[in-house]
C-alpha cells in the first residue's frame, strides 16, 4: 500500500502526524512473522503513548474505511475480523 490513502478528503480532519504514524506502522510490519507481530504491536503502542498519539473511535472508523477501499478482499476480511475483536473487547 502506498501513502495515497492519506490524501483522501475524508481524512482531512485527522492530524497528519497520526496518519504518518499509521503509514510507518504498515511499512514496518510488512516483513514480520505472526510470532513477531505481538511484540511489534506492543512496541508500537508504547511509541504511540510516548508521542501522545491517540485516535477517537470516529477517526478509527474513518481510517479503517479508507484503508479497506485500498485493500485486497483478503486484507479487508482480516481488517473486519480485527475490528469485530476490538468491539467485543
Amino acid at each position: 500500500m502506498n501513502n495515497d490513502w492519506m490524501n483522501d478528503p475524508a481524512l482531512s480532519g485527522i492530524d497528519k502526524a497520526k496518519l504518518e504514524f499509521l503509514q510507518a506502522l504498515v511499512f514496518e510490519s510488512r516483513t514480520l512473522s505472526k510470532d513477531q507481530m505481538l511484540p511489534f504491536l506492543m512496541a508500537v503502542a508504547k511509541r504511540g503513548q510516548a508521542d501522545h498519539i491517540t485516535f477517537s473511535n470516529e477517526e478509527i472508523e474513518t481510517i479503517v474505511a479508507i484503508i479497506k477501499r485500498e485493500s485486497s478482499p483478503e486484507d479487508a476480511a482480516a481488517i473486519d475480523k480485527m475490528m469485530r475483536m476490538r468491539k467485543n473487547k
